[in-house]
């Protein structure tokens, strides 16, 4: 993720739609979210509330709806982007769109699939992996595995948890989120790591 967003900031050519600041922060927000391509691409500005940090998610899958609350960070950058972006030409059909291209136009799924190849072939991410290729929609499973992994880390009760990953993530059903449970060996080895501090002391004092 590191080398994904440093390489989504660099200069790209002037002809190119999506303008670094523009993808880095669409990166950024897919992963610190864990949103769904397509929801963070239809985000509009009123769907965008600083003053709160809420974003709202309308009729997305499943035609479900949502209020998703982000980190002090992630405003910060949402907000200095709304200032730049600003002074983009909008288009007369686009002008509430919140992520834009250069030429002030809502951005294709297409399109951010497109710029998201040329950031997995500058940084070598993927490269090797015997199944597909990394998506954009794949920082939605990061976002999840990497905060499952947090919540491991910190003792917390992550079962207790997940019903609340669930709602956050937009799921019909905490079924689907616990599907992340066992997506990396990272996450296996918390999940290990955990049975054995809670197993061992009841086996050494079994042993007595």
């Amino acid at each position: 993720m590191v080398r994904l967003i440093a390489a989504a900031a660099q200069p790209v050519h002037p002809a190119t739609l999506i303008q670094p600041q523009t993808l880095r922060l669409v990166v950024l927000v897919l992963y610190a979210t864990g949103l769904r391509a397509g929801e963070a691409l239809r985000l509009r500005d009123c769907d965008v509330d600083l003053r709160d940090r809420l974003l709202t998610i309308w009729d997305s899958k499943f035609f479900k709806s949502r209020l998703v609350p982000i980190g002090t960070d992630l405003c910060r950058a949402l907000a200095q982007y709304h200032t730049d972006r600003t002074r983009l030409p909008l288009a007369d059909g686009d002008r509430s769109v919140f992520f834009a291209t250069r030429r002030g136009r809502a951005i294709s799924l297409g399109r951010l699939e497109h710029a998201f190849t040329r950031l997995l072939r500058k940084t070598q991410v993927g490269q090797g992996y015997s199944g597909h290729r990394p998506r954009p929609h794949d920082l939605r499973a990061t976002f999840a595995v990497h905060r499952l992994i947090a919540w491991y880390r910190e003792g917390a009760d992550v079962q207790a948890r997940l019903p609340l990953l669930s709602t956050y993530l937009g799921h019909v059903n905490v079924s689907a989120t616990r599907v992340y449970l066992t997506m990396t060996a990272e996450l296996l080895v918390e999940a290990s790591l955990r049975f054995e501090r809670y197993a061992l002391p009841a086996q050494e004092v079994a042993h007595g």
